[in-house]
């Protein structure tokens, strides 16, 4: 059984303010809890309806009924488990080869795409802007399907940590060069911006290489790519290179 304090605390850690506060963050999932007990992440607790995890000692976990994961989950069709892990402290940022920038991104699903794609694409290194989505939101962690354990992300002043680094920058744009026709480098920094507004003004001032995806439509009305799309095209580009 939940007690009525595990569900406050569940439920509030769906909020960036107190899983700063508690530096705990919930995850859902077999694949993804999984993957997180065998890294380096710690677990707090889990919470599961159905036996699973036998490798979790009995005191580490809780046996619920289907109608009191529903009271605690973040998800409308609720999975048979949920762990709550430890927040680890950060870890140094990897400052050679590819790394890829992400720039205000907001949408959860993005970003734990981007996750994903990184570990595809064997990037370890993902940097943020402080305004984009929170890594441990609970839909972040859900869309990373567990390679958040094999990227390593670091919320930093984009400004600042490219006006230092030697690496050359690729801004992706509209207007960039064609991205199928250039020499890409092993080591970059690839800068991805805002759903709706790209890469900011100030930042924009600090990308040497601006690329682009080309349209292909006859009628080339298309806006935009998603940006998740887009970062498997630019890095799978960058692999090619």
């Amino acid at each position: 059984m939940v007690s009525k304090n595990q569900i406050k605390l569940i439920t509030s850690l769906q909020l960036k303010k107190y899983r700063n506060e508690h530096q705990l963050f919930i995850a859902e999932g077999v694949k993804v809890i999984q993957e997180l007990l065998q890294s380096n992440f710690v677990l707090e607790h889990l919470f599961v309806t159905e036996p699973l995890f036998d490798e979790v000692d009995s005191s580490g976990k809780t046996v619920l009924k289907e109608t009191d994961m529903k009271r605690i989950s973040a998800l409308s069709s609720p999975s048979p488990c949920l762990a709550i892990f430890k927040i680890p402290a950060p870890t140094a940022i990897e400052t050679g080869g590819l790394i890829v920038a992400l720039d205000d991104i907001r949408d959860p699903g993005n970003l734990g795409t981007i996750i994903r794609l990184c570990d595809w694409f064997g990037v370890k290194q993902l940097l943020c802007s402080f305004e984009t989505v929170d890594v441990y939101n609970p839909k972040v962690i859900q869309s990373t399907m567990g390679s958040i354990k094999r990227v390593n992300v670091n919320y930093v002043d984009l400004n600042e940590f490219i006006s230092e680094s030697p690496l050359p920058v690729f801004g992706t744009f509209m207007d960039g060069k064609n991205v199928y026709n250039e020499t890409l480098p092993k080591d970059a920094i690839l800068i991805l911006g805002n759903e709706a507004n790209g890469i900011s003004a100030q930042l924009e001032k600090t990308i040497q290489n601006r690329i682009s995806i080309p349209r292909f439509g006859d009628i080339q009305q298309t806006e935009s790519l998603n940006v998740a799309t887009a970062a498997a095209i630019f890095l799978s580009e960058f692999r090619r290179s």
